[in-house]
């Protein structure tokens, strides 16, 4: 039995065949920093799931690094409880985002949540 907040490897995207179909049918919700895309995939698991891309256009390997353990850290503690059950997000960092401290990610990305949720309840 795993924790209510953690954050395993079956909480993550890992085959890109994943990322593009939620890019292609999920909803898209854009901020300053982040572009994310959330829906559903088929035979989703219990538990909301996560994928994190930062390209090399937002720093060294250390920022990017940075950038992908703080948006895994807003989706456990915040994303996870406001998005609806099953629901698989993609969150693309942009330019700017490595220059962020952790409260304004946090901030965006649970704008950003609250926006999808409504937009993926209103889409049953």
């Amino acid at each position: 039995m795993r924790a209510e907040l953690s954050f395993a490897a079956a909480d993550r995207l890992h085959r890109s065949a994943e990322f593009l179909r939620l890019q292609r049918s999920g909803v898209r919700f854009q901020s300053p920093h982040f572009v994310l895309y959330a829906g559903r995939l088929e035979h989703e698991p219990e538990r909301s799931r996560l994928g994190v891309t930062v390209s090399r256009r937002i720093g060294n390997a250390v920022v990017r690094n940075r950038v992908k353990r703080r948006v895994r850290e807003i989706f456990r503690k915040v994303m996870r409880a406001e998005l609806p059950p099953r629901t698989s997000i993609v969150v693309i960092a942009r330019g700017g985002a490595g220059a962020l401290e952790s409260a304004a990610i946090g901030d965006e990305l649970a704008m950003a949540a609250r926006n999808l949720s409504g937009r993926i309840a209103g889409r049953k």
